[in-house]
């Protein structure tokens, strides 16, 4: 049964509201529409780990989705100086306190968590419009690599590496190399690389500094949720309309089962209350 079939798709992101199930037909068609040539950002863990659709996560252009999940509220804001000269990131915005609390209650590694919520507050700021929740970053980067795949080490850094399947067109799109295999070490095809996994010629042009040290790293996970938080906000969407967090998120990665993997993802965390 095709996955549009089985009305999985989505709430609205009404903070603190009920998820409703269920989104017609026409709604899935109006948005397909919408994508319709929609470059896709990244691809290829999940043809690595088995959790991918049968294209894997890359297409050349557009493809079917789904609908918005609730929106989670964001952490307190930290202070973004530090006394001792500590050099300060994104992931330092997040409030400490709730960060340990969210973890432990959601599962998602502190570390990682931190990322994905500060990247959140930094792209508030940037872009209050767009409206992106912590727990979309979130969905997408256990979607894409369960948050580094348990390789995420105190600095951020992914190690070793993660990079996905050759895109060579066989069960993948086809994606001929175009960075000389700078970052995915391919000359021949691209591959996804990162905790989010990025394409690299998407990296180029969203990759961003996440953690103050003066170089945007796809292999961070600070520098990667801030270029993820900067590359869905970045075509003036509000992302707590259905149409356009759908749109959003399948430009991250087409596919319907992508979209539905995500928001059940970002609507768990979103649903998570603590103290």
């Amino acid at each position: 049964m095709p996955e549009h079939a089985r009305g999985r798709r989505r709430s609205p992101h009404t903070i603190g509201g009920r998820p409703r199930r269920a989104v017609s037909p026409a709604f899935l068609a109006a948005v397909a529409l919408v994508l319709a040539g929609a470059v896709v950002l990244v691809g290829g863990i999940r043809a690595v780990t088995g959790r991918g659709d049968a294209g894997g996560a890359t297409a050349a252009s557009g493809g079917p989705s789904g609908a918005a999940p609730r929106s989670a509220v964001l952490p307190s804001a930290a202070p973004r100086s530090s006394a001792d000269g500590r050099r300060q990131g994104a992931a330092d915005a997040a409030d400490e306190d709730w960060v340990d609390a969210m973890a432990g209650a959601t599962g998602i590694p502190a570390r990682a968590l931190a990322a994905y919520a500060g990247a959140a507050l930094v792209q508030q700021e940037r872009t209050p419009d767009c409206h992106l929740g912590w727990n979309t970053l979130a969905a997408i980067g256990q979607v894409e690599s369960g948050h580094g795949g348990g390789d995420l080490k105190p600095d951020g850094d992914v190690r070793p590496r993660l990079v996905g399947v050759a895109l060579d067109g066989a069960g993948v799109a086809a994606v001929p190399d175009t960075d000389d295999g700078r970052l995915d070490g391919d000359r021949t095809w691209d591959r996804a690389v990162g905790p989010l996994q990025f394409l690299p010629a998407t990296w180029d042009l969203f990759g961003r500094d996440g953690n103050g040290d003066g170089v945007a790293d796809i292999d961070s996970i600070d520098d990667a949720a801030v270029s993820a938080a900067a590359y869905l906000c970045s075509s003036e969407a509000d992302l707590s309309e259905e149409s356009d967090w759908a749109a959003a998120v399948s430009r991250y990665n087409a596919g319907t089962r992508y979209n539905n993997e995500v928001a059940d993802a970002a609507e768990a965390f979103a649903s998570v209350r603590i103290p």
